[in-house]
């Protein structure tokens, strides 16, 4: 974590007032005064501020149903911010682990673990996302073989990662893909010369959308430990024992 957001996450200064103390070399770190509010540091370190020990707020870890024409934002913009659905303390911190469109419904996971989040964003760890997806035409025969050898989208390189579609009607399916390149959904329905008229997220690997829109819960401990590895997974089961 970034000296500064730990300052931050063990206080109640804002950013600004964290980074003139460390810039002032008023923030020890295992001894040394660190003046770069950018310098990394891990929670087992002793960070002091005028010779207290700082110890970071624990994380938090929430679902959420996304509402339609709400937007992944800390801020509003042209549409509001879900955020303002969310009636918790210091809301700034907290993030989006894989953002939706503006249009787009369903399931989003918020946080402010920044390494937890890296397992569920990031394309090497094959976190599976289950989308609802409702289409202009019906779906054709072959379509589910295509996702799944992989699809050359405009303006990429590299094929999509292989995804499985199970067809629920003729104009409503459910994709599964562990990638989650830009507008990807919407691209590969246009890939195969259909479009998308509605979308909504499901499931984030095992965790299933359980609330109803705009409306939020805290993860159990059995989720937030299921977008781990399995080794971190058991040193964390075994650090709660």
């Amino acid at each position: 974590m970034r000296l500064d957001k730990f300052v931050c996450k063990s206080t109640a200064l804002i950013k600004s007032e964290a980074i003139a103390l460390i810039n002032a070399g008023k923030v020890l770190v295992n001894g040394e005064a660190f003046l770069s509010e950018s310098a990394q540091v891990h929670e087992n370190n002793e960070i002091l501020l005028d010779g207290k020990r700082l110890i970071a707020r624990p994380f938090r870890y929430l679902l959420m149903n996304k509402k339609v024409n709400t937007i992944c934002s800390n801020v509003d913009e042209l549409y509001p911010s879900l955020f303002n659905d969310v009636s918790i303390d210091k809301v700034s911190e907290l993030h989006i682990a894989g953002r939706l469109d503006a249009d787009t419904t369903g399931l989003v996971l918020i946080t402010d673990d920044g390494r937890w989040s890296y397992n569920i964003i990031t394309p090497s760890c094959k976190c599976p996302k289950v989308y609802r997806v409702d289409l202009s035409r019906p779906i054709a025969d072959d379509t589910a073989e295509k996702f799944k050898q992989g699809l050359q989208l405009q303006g990429e390189q590299e094929l999509t990662l292989p995804a499985s579609l199970s067809v629920i009607s003729p104009q409503r399916v459910l994709l599964t893909i562990t990638e989650g390149k830009f507008h990807q959904v919407k691209r590969m329905f246009a890939a195969v010369g259909n479009k998308v008229t509605a979308l909504h997220r499901e499931q984030i690997g095992s965790v299933v959308l359980d609330v109803a829109p705009g409306q939020w819960r805290y993860l159990s401990a059995v989720e937030i430990q299921s977008f781990y590895p399995p080794a971190k997974k058991q040193s964390i089961l075994g650090n709660s024992s």
